[in-house]
């Protein structure tokens, strides 16, 4: 299984898992969803439930992935294959990303 945290603005806002099934679970941490002034990071991850899970990438961590060309030479400076989502994902997505949310690769 491979995790990342995931924060919003800077603060812990849940965790991103794969199984080792390959589906994934994004799950809320329990005090960002009890917090009612914080707010979903996801129009389709909204805070009406803390556990959401998916057999492919969640589409709005998946546009976090950069494309083309920078995709390419991430994967092949990190040896990542092309195809895996998620270690790209965890790879670029705790530096500076764009929007407010970065997910930090668990070790």
């Amino acid at each position: 299984m491979r995790s990342g945290q995931v924060f919003f603005k800077n603060e812990l806002a849940g965790m991103l898992s794969q199984l080792d099934n390959g589906s994934f679970i994004f799950r809320y941490d329990e005090r960002w969803f009890n917090d009612t002034n914080k707010p979903a990071i996801s129009l389709t991850l909204l805070k009406n439930q803390m556990e959401f899970q998916s057999s492919t990438l969640f589409p709005f961590f998946f546009n976090l992935i950069p494309e083309g060309v920078n995709k390419r030479l991430i994967c092949s400076k990190k040896r990542i294959d092309l195809d895996d989502y998620f270690g790209i994902l965890l790879e670029v997505a705790g530096g500076d990303t764009i929007g407010a949310v970065k997910i930090i690769k668990m070790k």
